[in-house]
């Protein structure tokens, strides 16, 4: 499993160095289910990394991130990618 540091803020923490945050939350739907939530802008970025990883075979990035949405955002974890 992903090894994460000691602090709680999810910040603190991203999987992938050197990500693009943006400045604003996005709903993201679910496309299978139709559900949505309301992403903070870390959440969003991983969130697109991990669709990303998905579709190009980077299965330990998918994983890494998997893992750290579901530590900090796992309402939004069990919506979106469960």
């Amino acid at each position: 499993m992903y090894d994460y540091k000691k602090s709680t803020h999810p910040m603190d923490n991203l999987p992938v160095p050197g990500l693009d945050i943006g400045e604003n939350s996005e709903t993201v739907i679910n496309p299978y289910s139709g559900a949505s939530c309301v992403l903070k802008p870390d959440a969003v970025a991983v969130y697109d990394v991990i669709k990303g990883a998905e579709m190009i075979g980077l299965h330990k990035v998918t994983r890494r991130c998997l893992d750290w949405f579901r530590k900090y955002y796992p309402r939004e974890y069990m919506v979106l990618l469960d």
